[in-house]
């Protein structure tokens, strides 16, 4: 049986992180396991920065966000000797579990660690962007939209008082999930997503009646989609191969165009970081601590190279390497359901 096991956090931060550190230092608790903090990710495995969890240091952080661990965007297998430090470490440290908590990259890097390096690694998903595979949602999501929600809300107030059309940009890199949940449950009257191709003469048209029906018209766009006809920006790589997407939104771009096509005075807001930040959800602390709580028992039982997944309303667990095979994106029905509500 396992005695000592690792945490860490990698990634973006997110609500949700902190209750599921918890549910799974109290869990090891009950097996017996001395628990040990990874710093700020892979950054800190390969550097070795670590401290020892006890039940003091987390018996009060199910209702704060981020991650008490820090985290990073590191990629060991990106880093010179970084796997080699990392394994180097786990050794020292006389790991005999490791717990990786984060999204598609942090848990593409466990999942390498168990295929080539023989970790005994367990994932658990995190991530607003809520496009892993092999799960129904990760936690971080509701309290990202929660938050989207209400800016988009607020906006609607301003655009109504000023007859304007009101854009908001959300975050979610490639997959549309948040764009569409914040554009649906705020009443949104277009919704643009990565997954969709941008008809801008269509979505003008449309705005133009909806602005002459109520005075108002109010936008969501994902930050990840491309606007057809802008001058397309030389595409700069993370460490894990993904675009770093670029620091003028495409909310002030397509206020402009919207503007200039309709006529009408548009104002484009970027929620940005915020969505990251603040007290998680109910839903988000349930699914953290749920999830927290089963990655332990997957230590206990030696089940390596698993992730803990939510299907319907259980928590069950799947192979890393099916969770993070293919980017969960948005499919033709969701799509077609939120076109119900374009009039």
């Amino acid at each position: 049986m396992a005695k000592r096991i690792g945490i860490l956090t990698g990634g973006g931060d997110c609500p949700g992180l902190n209750p599921a550190i918890r549910g799974a230092v109290a869990r090891a608790f009950d097996y017996g396991f001395e628990v040990i903090g990874i710093l700020e990710g892979y950054k800190g495995l390969i550097e070795g920065k670590s401290k020892p969890l006890k039940l003091k240091d987390v018996e009060e952080i199910v209702g704060r966000g981020g991650t008490i661990l820090g985290t990073s965007r590191i990629n060991p297998f990106k880093e010179k000797g970084g796997v080699e430090k990392s394994l180097k470490n786990i050794k020292r440290l006389k790991l005999d579990g490791l717990i990786a908590m984060g999204g598609e990259d942090t848990l593409g890097v466990a999942n390498r660690l168990y295929k080539e390096c023989k970790v005994k690694v367990v994932g658990v998903p995190k991530t607003m962007d809520n496009d892993l595979s092999a799960t129904d949602y990760t936690f971080g999501f509701d309290t990202s939209v929660t938050i989207a929600v209400d800016a988009a809300e607020r906006l609607r107030d301003t655009g109504r008082s000023h007859r304007r059309i009101m854009i908001l940009e959300v975050m979610g890199r490639h997959a549309g999930w948040v764009a569409l949940f914040t554009g649906m449950a705020s009443g949104a009257d277009w919704i643009l997503i990565p997954e969709e191709r941008v008809d801008i003469d269509k979505m003008c048209r449309h705005l133009k009646k909806v602005h002459k029906r109520k005075n108002y018209a109010l936008v969501v766009t994902s930050e990840g989609i491309k606007i057809p006809g802008m001058g397309a920006e030389k595409e700069k790589l993370d460490q894990f191969g993904h675009m770093i997407l670029r620091k003028r939104g495409v909310g002030e771009d397509l206020a402009t165009i919207i503007k200039e096509k309709t006529g009408l005075e548009t104002r484009a807001s970027v929620i940005g970081h915020i969505q990251r930040g603040g007290p998680p959800t109910l839903f988000d602390r349930m699914l953290g601590t749920r999830c927290g709580v089963k990655a332990a028992d997957l230590v206990a039982k030696k089940k390596f190279g698993r992730m803990v997944a939510l299907r319907g309303n259980e928590i069950i667990d799947v192979p890393l390497e099916k969770a993070v095979a293919k980017l969960k994106t948005v499919d033709k029905k969701w799509r077609d359901l939120a076109k119900v509500f374009f009039k």
